[in-house]
Formats: C-alpha cells, structure tokens, sequence
C-alpha cells in the first residue's frame, strides 16, 4: 500500500505527488491539514515576511473544539483560528503581539511590550480565557476572552509588576511568584501550572489563573523559592529539571517534559509540594541525563522533548505523545507507560531506529523538522513543526 506525498518547489506550492511506502508504526494517524510554510523547511530560514497565513519557527499549539492558537515564536506573535482550519495555509483570523500580519520584530515591531511579545513559546484557551507564555519577557499574558481583534492587550499579567516591565525575575532575586524563561504553561485540573525554565523549576497555583503578584501554591525542582541551579546543582534526579518545557496531566498525574535532561517526569498522585517523580520515560534510570545524539534510536530514547500531550479516559482511549523534537519525529503511547515502556507508535518516521529531518528529504506532509509543541485532542494532533515554519493537524482514521 502507498500514499501520495507532496513535493514542493521553492515557492512552497505542491509540484508533483509521488508515491512513497506507508509508514506501518503510525496507527492510522495521517496529516490532515498544513499551515504556515511548508517550505523552505529542514531548520532553513525564509524570507522575512510574514502574513496571516506564514509563520517562522512556531513553537506551541493549542488545538481546542472552537479555536487553534499557536505560538508564531519567530514572528514574536500568536495567531488565532476561529474554529479548526480545513484548508491547507489558511490564514489566521487573529493577530496578537502585532500591529498587524505583516509586522516582525520583538515587542510589537519595537512599539513596546505593553502590546508586545518576545518569543512565545505556550498557549492555552481555558473556561474561554486565553492564556500565553511570553518568555523572553519573562510573563504570562492573559485576555479574559479570546480576542476577535487583532492588537488586543491583555487583560492580565503575571510574573511582572506591570505591562512594561520585561526583566528576568522582576529584576531581582528568583521568588515564589517571579519568572525566568517561562516556556511551558497548562492547567491541570484546577491547578494552573507554568514550566519556569530558566529557574529550573515547575510552579503550581491551586484554584486556577493566580491574581498578579500572588506566590505558588507548589513548587517543584528546587529547595526553595530563590533557588535556580539545574538539577539542584548536582546530577539529574527524581527531583530535579534541566530545562521542564512543558507539562500536561490529569486530576491524578502530572507530566513533565524535562527537555535538558532528555526526559519526561511522571507524579502519580499528583505533587501537593516538592517531591520526587513516580516514574521516567526517556531514561534508564532517575540518575539517566544521556543525549544518544547518534544512535541506537529506540522507542524508550528521546532527544530534547519539548512537549507532550495527554488526552481521552484512562484505562479506556487514553493516549500520550510526546515531541521528540531532535530525533524529529511524534511518539505515541496508548495508556500512560508508568513502568517505562517504549512508545507504541511513532510519526514522521517509518521506523523507531529513524531519526532524519524530513527523513533526509524533501518537505512533506507527514514529515517533521525539530517538532516543538503539540496538542492532543480525540483523534486529533496538532504539531508545530518548527524546523519547516508550519502546524501540520494530524487526524487519527
């Protein structure tokens, strides 16, 4: 059995389709819809110049009943989808972070922060508020409803004193409610939780978005509040994060994705304070920290895993996947391994043992380059695929 695949010229527009061997690991899942850029693609970078439909480098999705959102990190801007796209390169509906869809730049193309972003880097829409990772300038951005307009400000800012304000840490001493490349956000039953990257640590507030200023509730990965070091300043850990990028979970488990330590961390029961992991994927061991940037690729070994996703009822549909960023591929679980088991499926690569961006070929649908985020939803998987500058939706037949 085969499938079309399309090749793409240099203007990114399908050329021809030639028939390539079905990838047998997939489990029915196939590329459904594409936008943003399928080319130039393999880490090369295009033209700058964006528009509503072409993104540079997008680092998160969210993918919900009623809206897309994803993270146009490279374009410091979040683009909106009102309703999930059907149509290859669809533009978006939305623009924020920008005066417009053609403006670049940091902080709103130099206007300023208040407006503004600086490399993006999570998104979530949650009882219909949006919320944003704006990492590089150390806050969390949140609109009390998902704009309509583009150039919206938001309603809300966590992590700083103010809408202007941009310094790591509020400018002074890490705390229980400071901010230092918060990369990953999510909620968690009615825990909000954000990946404080640059403090090595996850931060937990009980009863949802926190009012501005008010301290974690929990705080995982380090001693205490104005502790920073990676791995505690030791070796990895049950205990401790390298780079935790990004979290999901359920009202009983809470999941991790320890990027720098090329793993992902489980807590089943859910941590009410700092406590080790349950179990890890990824790793042999809580002490494992190992790359294996040549080989043996297996499905137990991750490179860098950005995100992971987590969706349907346990013991019954439930599946996890995880971006296995720089093996460039999507590996799939079904139920949550909590004894280490390797993934069930993979995407974006014919076997385990595989690992080429874009399979050392040209853009296709259902090929990855440096995979950052991912969201789960049904029979639905939305990848941002930032090494070829687009979100690919995954559909599951």
């Amino acid at each position: 059995m085969s499938r079309l695949t399309v090749r793409h010229n240099v203007g990114g527009r399908p050329a021809r389709l030639d028939p390539e061997p079905e990838i047998s690991l997939a489990d029915g899942w196939k590329p459904e819809t594409w936008l943003g850029a399928p080319a130039t693609g393999g880490l090369a970078l295009p033209q700058a110049t964006p528009s509503m439909a072409w993104m540079y480098s997008p680092r998160a999705v969210f993918l919900g009943a009623d809206h897309l959102v994803v993270a146009d990190s490279g374009n410091h801007r979040v683009l909106i989808w009102h309703g999930v796209p059907e149509t290859d390169e669809q533009p978006a509906d939305v623009v924020l972070g920008q005066p417009d869809g053609t403006t670049e730049g940091p902080a709103a193309g130099g206007r300023g922060p208040e407006r503004g972003m600086h490399l993006p880097t999570g998104v979530l829409v949650h009882e219909g508020r949006l919320v944003v990772a704006d990492a590089w300038h150390h806050r969390i951005l949140v609109w009390n409803e998902v704009p309509h307009a583009d150039d919206v400000a938001p309603d809300m800012v966590l992590g700083q004193p103010d809408a202007g304000s941009v310094e790591p840490n509020e400018g002074g001493t890490c705390s229980a409610s400071s901010l230092y490349w918060p990369f990953g956000i999510a909620m968690v039953g009615d825990r909000f939780w954000i990946a404080d990257t640059g403090n090595r640590r996850v931060l937990g507030w009980d009863g949802g978005l926190p009012e501005p200023g008010r301290p974690a509730d929990v705080l995982l990965g380090q001693p205490d509040p104005a502790a920073r070091d990676e791995n505690r300043g030791a070796a990895a850990g049950p205990a401790s994060f390298r780079w935790p990028h990004d979290i999901n979970g359920r009202d009983d488990l809470l999941l991790v994705a320890d990027a720098g330590n090329h793993r992902l961390l489980g807590w089943s029961p859910m941590p009410d304070a700092d406590a080790p992991a349950t179990f890890v994927l990824g790793q042999s061991g809580f002490d494992g920290a190992d790359e294996w940037p040549y080989g043996p690729h297996t499905n137990k070994r991750f490179r860098f895993p950005y995100a992971v996703g987590l969706d349907g009822t346990p013991g019954v549909d439930e599946r996890l996947a995880i971006a296995d960023t720089a093996n460039n591929r999507v590996l799939l679980w079904d139920g949550v391994p909590t004894d280490g088991r390797g993934a069930d499926h993979v995407l974006a690569q014919p076997t385990f043992a595989t690992n080429g961006e874009n399979r050392w070929t040209a853009v296709k649908h259902d090929t990855l380059c440096w995979p950052y985020g991912l969201s789960l939803r049904g029979d639905r998987l939305a990848v941002s695929d930032s090494g070829n500058n687009r979100v690919v939706i995954w559909r599951r037949h």
